[in-house]
């Protein structure tokens, strides 16, 4: 079997900033939730697809912005977007998905820690992680756990095409080179091919020499990126250890736990009569027992 693992944080900004506004009875918008959901029932929609776990971030501060006072927040969020969180939650428990709502954690947490966990189960073929997240790109093992977006699967060999490293030195790749999305700023002078020479020879940060003489590889400005890393490496463990993600989520679901059953009729009623939008209830291709 397959374990597909949604990021609906993902999910619910892009149908914010993709989808038509829509306005529940009470005039609240609901037009991101009711896309999440569209796209939710898509998977199911496909019959290979049996066993799916949701992962949101119920609030977008976690215990990362304990160590990173730069790290990402809620601040200048819609707040018809933020108040969105907790209905989008509700709708994917209503379709009968396992949902992780993230709080100290956060929902690639949730995704890295249940794709090592399936990945472990001998009934498993292979886990896909949906999601073009670059963090997340860490958690691909060979061809059995991969990420995939817009039907682009990226197994280990598509994470070095991708990054030019191995999925074991993406946190690294991400300290050096930065990730707006998370406020991880990265080091001055560090692009991608900079970073990606560097630790697809060296493999960790604490590997590469100090000394720009040292080095196995030819990269351009080498001594002056070699100082920076000097100067700058508590910073740049820092970022890494930002970028690195929690493995140790306490999950309480177990594979069996993912298969999709259907949706829970009375509950998804009664949610699509709060927001005045029956069409999701037509579109379900099957309900729990």
């Amino acid at each position: 079997m397959r374990v597909h693992l949604v990021d609906g944080t993902y999910e619910l900004f892009r149908a914010w900033f993709g989808a038509p506004s829509v306005r529940a009875p009470d005039g609240a918008e609901v037009g991101a939730t009711l896309a999440l959901g569209w796209q939710l029932l898509k998977h199911v929609r496909v019959e290979e697809i049996t066993h799916v776990g949701v992962a949101f971030d119920h609030v977008i501060e976690s215990f990362r912005n304990l160590l990173f006072a730069g790290y990402k927040t809620g601040e200048g969020l819609e707040p018809e977007l933020v108040a969105q969180f907790g209905l989008a939650e509700e709708l994917s428990r209503a379709l009968g998905f396992v949902t992780w709502p993230m709080v100290e954690f956060e929902a690639d947490d949730a995704l890295a820690a249940a794709a090592e966990r399936c990945a472990r189960e001998e009934r498993v073929t292979q886990v896909r992680v949906l999601s073009p997240d670059k963090d997340l790109a860490q958690c691909v093992q060979g061809a059995r756990v991969v990420t995939v977006w817009k039907e682009r699967v990226f197994d280990e060999d598509g994470v070095r095409a991708r990054f030019g490293v191995g999925p074991e030195s993406i946190p690294d790749w991400l300290a050096l080179v930065g990730d707006d999305a998370d406020g991880i700023p990265g080091l001055p002078g560090f692009g991608e091919r900079s970073a990606g020479a560097l630790l697809a020879e060296y493999g960790r940060l604490e590997s590469i020499p100090a000394q720009a003489s040292a080095w196995r590889v030819n990269v351009r400005g080498a001594a002056r990126l070699a100082q920076t890393l000097v100067e700058l490496k508590r910073e740049a463990l820092l970022y890494r250890q930002l970028a690195t993600l929690r493995r140790d989520v306490p999950l309480a679901e177990d594979l069996d736990a993912l298969e999709w059953r259907g949706a829970d009729r009375a509950a998804l009623e009664a949610l699509c009569a709060r927001i005045g939008d029956s069409g999701l209830i037509e579109r379900v291709p099957r309900w729990a027992e």
